[in-house]
């Protein structure tokens, strides 16, 4: 082993990734999530045990840039639209889960003997629930988009600006020594102020020009994210902020764009792949000396995030008129502490508030929530089931709200159709289909051909149909038809794979030019194969033979 890292740090960087693919197939084979697996590889290669690790400065950047782009990442998803229609319970569940979590949890933790500061980062730690895992797990196990998934990914997005703006109030910290709060909390007022109207300027009049023009290419449109998320975090470090919060920034500057659902398809990948460094770094980091004080506390919290947040959840959500049912399967998403909860702790030592002692604590406590609410997730219909008689006292006599949502029936903006393709063939059957009343998306991956569609108020998104991660941002579960209008067999079995993928129930439709594409898309499973040219000729056919019966009686 020493001679493999003595070649130096690229040597050293296969390894890493090699045991760390080992790890993580090992943590997906017991249904945990892989980031687990990456905290336990950083313990193993650091110096607590193996030592293995010597590349100290470039993990550490690697670690810097994945950390920048998870915020870019959860940025670009906050679309102002979504936000306005976040709803009541969503708002009212994660400010009041938020509110919960950080004062008892502050108390609980200054009764441990903690300093204030200490106890404040770590409360504040334990109020973010993991959106990347949540979502992850919902969406294999089809609940996305029920009625808890819905609430349950509202209230992440609450949680996710919360832990912007609690990093951006505790970097105002930075170096304030004995400043009066107000004059902290007015410094802070004046930069946001002046962050959110330069935002308002480059989203409304500069980011919609350029991100059109990057996006003729897909590599470049992923280049200018990375540059663009990269260069706002260093700005907002510059600023007196930190780079978290310019990441954050940047993502948020582009999530009104055409272009985001595919940028965010193709950063996904990148973010998982930098953040492995993170989590190797933290691991590599922990100081197991002072970890043994740390294992009662971290116990305590632990019980206290599994319980205490999904009942806080369930009370609010019960007396806002949602069944003990819906409010138990939400409130178990907010059963650990995420990624941003280590990350927040981390920045608090990078700014000399806290010590390793909150970040080993905090680590040890998103460990075992992390391990633990997964199964609960994993299992919450059995859960349910056998704790439904005690939680009788979490559901009003008449759960009003949620009877609203069933006479409802179908949410808004969710298609019957799919149109993948929009060239003269799929936008003529995108506007036919509309203009006979049908529910219908386009969806195509060149901006000229969706601004084009969009001055013509056709639904059309930007992106790429082969895409997985693409695909899952689609309203997939309603839609009963799926058409491809690609010309090639390649690109219709990658669509293929990809539909399958992302969970695709309903029929799938292809448009072909040749035999041999009807046959490998019949051979595939397709419903319904169109073949325009020959629809066409059939047409024409029955036109013109009844032409000529027509004239051939008047003839008489």
């Amino acid at each position: 082993m020493t001679e493999v890292l003595a070649h130096g740090p690229y040597a050293e960087f296969a390894l890493l990734l090699i045991i760390s693919a080992v790890a993580g197939a090992v943590a997906v084979r017991l249904r945990q999530p892989v980031l687990i697996a990456y905290i336990i590889v950083g313990i193993l290669v650091g110096p607590a045990v193996f030592g293995l690790v010597r590349a100290q400065d470039q993990i550490s950047l690697l670690a810097e840039i994945g950390v920048t782009v998870l915020l870019f990442v959860v940025g670009l998803k906050l679309d102002l639209h979504h936000i306005r229609n976040i709803g009541a319970v969503a708002l009212a569940t994660g400010l009041g889960q938020l509110a919960f979590t950080i004062v008892f949890g502050f108390v609980l933790i200054l009764l441990m003997g903690k300093a204030p500061m200490e106890a404040l980062y770590v409360a504040v730690a334990l109020t973010f629930s993991s959106t990347i895992i949540i979502v992850k797990l919902l969406s294999d196990k089809r609940e996305l988009d029920s009625l808890h998934g819905r609430i349950a990914v509202g209230f992440l997005i609450v949680q996710d600006v919360a832990v912007v703006l609690a990093m951006m109030a505790m970097s105002a910290l930075r170096g304030a020594g004995e400043a009066a709060f107000a004059e902290v909390a007015v410094s802070l007022l004046l930069r946001l102020t002046g962050a959110a109207a330069l935002m308002y300027l480059l989203m409304r009049y500069v980011l919609p020009r350029i991100v059109g023009a990057m996006a003729r290419s897909q590599e470049l449109l992923l280049i200018f994210a990375i540059a663009w998320g990269t260069g706002l975090a260093a700005l907002g470090e510059g600023a007196g902020f930190s780079k978290e919060a310019g990441a954050f920034l940047a993502g948020f500057s582009l999530a009104s764009t055409t272009y985001r659902e595919a940028m965010n398809a193709r950063l996904t990948s990148i973010r998982d792949f930098m953040l492995l460094f993170f989590f190797i770094d933290l691991g590599a980091k922990l100081d197991f000396s002072t970890l043994g004080g740390e294992i009662w506390p971290a116990v305590v919290l632990s019980a206290f995030v599994l319980i205490g947040n999904p009942l806080i959840v369930m009370a609010i959500m019960g007396y806002m008129g949602y069944r003990k049912r819906t409010g138990f399967l939400a409130g178990l998403t907010v059963a650990q502490i995420s990624e941003f909860s280590i990350v927040f702790v981390a920045m608090g030592i990078t700014l000399g508030h806290v010590g390793v002692e909150a970040l080993g604590l905090t680590t040890l406590v998103g460990l075992v929530t992390i391990m633990i609410s997964t199964y609960m997730i994993l299992f919450s219909h059995p859960l349910y089931e056998r704790l439904a008689p005690w939680l009788d006292v979490f559901e009003r006599k008449r759960p009003f709200r949620e009877l609203a949502v069933e006479r409802q029936g179908r949410p808004a903006g969710q298609p019957d159709v799919i149109v993948f393709g929009l060239g003269r063939y799929g936008a003529r059957l995108l506007q036919q289909l509309q203009q006979a009343g049908i529910d219908v998306l386009g969806v195509d991956f060149d901006p000229e051909t969706v601004r084009a569609l969009r001055r013509r108020k056709l639904p059309v998104r930007f992106g790429d149909g082969e895409d997985p991660d693409f695909l899952e941002s689609l309203p997939l579960a309603q839609a009963t038809w799926a058409v491809s209008t690609f010309p090639r067999w390649e690109s219709n079995r990658a669509f293929l794979h990809a539909l399958e993928q992302a969970g695709f129930r309903g029929k799938v439709a292809g448009v072909v030019r040749d035999d041999l594409h009807a046959r490998a898309l019949d051979a595939a499973g397709v419903a319904r194969v169109l073949n325009p040219f020959d629809d066409a000729a059939d047409y024409s056919a029955r036109v013109f033979a009844a032409e000529i019966a027509f004239d051939k009686e008047h003839a008489r």
